[in-house]
């Protein structure tokens, strides 16, 4: 399995999350990581970073880990996310492991967490297989 080759697909054609500075930095099976840099087009009016933004974070870290297996793709059916603090560093991080992987489904751990390493939010994903050749 290629995981650089899913990545860079991931990052180069996913174009939400390249225009909100979002991106995946790793990924080996069942596990992915991304960051986004953080700029005033993700801030809130409270001058925290939006949740919407902090979910699409999870969500490519998701894309990533659940992407991961051989000859599966998947997209997310269900998140549950829970937000712990707000955002407020420069740099925000998501870090996904695949908790289950059955032949047509999958659940995702996600955490996101600041730049010291505090946690952001909790999200919980299910996700689908679908026929998808990447």
């Amino acid at each position: 399995m290629d995981f650089t080759q899913i990545l860079n697909f991931l990052n180069d054609t996913d174009r939400f999350c390249k225009k909100n500075n979002i991106h995946l930095t790793a990924i080996s099976e069942g596990h992915a990581e991304a960051e986004m840099d953080v700029d005033d087009s993700q801030m809130n009016a409270a001058n925290i970073v939006q949740g919407g933004a902090i979910f699409t974070l999870a969500d490519l870290a998701f894309a990533g880990a659940a992407n991961s297996f051989e000859k599966l793709r998947a997209v997310s059916s269900q998140s549950q996310i829970i937000y712990m603090r707000p955002g407020v560093t420069s740099k925000i991080y998501a870090t996904a492991d695949v908790i289950h992987k059955g032949k047509r489904s999958c659940v995702v751990e996600i955490t996101v967490t600041d730049a010291n390493q505090k946690y952001i939010a909790k999200v919980t994903t299910t996700g689908f297989f679908i026929e998808l050749v990447l």
